[in-house]
């Protein structure tokens, strides 16, 4: 690959990568019941309007789930993924076309578990400069990573006052990776041009 080639890769991965987590940001944000009037609620909503809501006429949710952005989030990756390819000189003929389904659903999955490793980073480090801040941000990203805290919590005992449920969390969320996530991209060959969304 040539450099304009790995430019082009660089900056669809880039791009890519971040309007896919503002996606299934749209997704966590629902699923958690965060507040919409936040302002970066308002940012992530205004972003992923234009390709979410004609799929919601399409994609009903189910159970308070978001399906319409789950879906958007596969068919971004979906597409970044198979551009990458092209850009790698890799033919995408038919038949290659479930495996890159496949790859796209691992894709998203890592995505996803990076976005709560991300916001569990943030959370430990505002808990420790800005511990009762009223920032918009900060207030996020205790909403988003509340629910995945509060179970490891009720299991933990009291040790008065420390907290030790994030580093509990981010060991569930490498593990995760690392036994579920990397395995699956090694058992469907996930070519080494799309390593870099996992």
């Amino acid at each position: 690959m040539n450099g304009l080639g790995t430019a082009g890769t660089y900056l669809l991965q880039t791009l890519g990568s971040l309007y896919l987590m503002i996606v299934l940001l749209r997704f966590v944000l629902q699923l958690v019941r965060a507040d919409f009037y936040n302002p970066i609620s308002q940012f992530v909503v205004r972003a992923t309007r234009p390709l979410l809501n004609p799929l919601r006429r399409v994609i009903p949710g189910l159970g308070g789930l978001d399906l319409s952005s789950l879906v958007l989030a596969l068919l971004v990756q979906l597409a970044v993924m198979a551009l990458i390819l092209l850009l790698a000189g890799i033919s995408l003929p038919l038949t290659l076309w479930p495996q890159l389904l496949v790859w796209a659903l691992i894709g998203v999955a890592a995505m996803f578990v990076n976005l709560f490793f991300y916001a569990l980073i943030a959370s430990v480090i505002l808990s420790w400069v800005a511990p009762h801040s009223s920032n918009p941000g900060a207030q996020l990203v205790q909403q988003v990573c509340e629910p995945l805290l509060m179970p490891i919590r009720r299991l933990l005992p009291s040790l008065g006052g420390l907290d030790l449920s994030p580093i509990f969390a981010f060991i569930a969320l490498n593990l995760m990776e690392m036994l579920v996530i990397r395995n699956l991209a090694v058992m469907t060959q996930m070519p080494r041009a799309l390593s870099p969304f996992l």
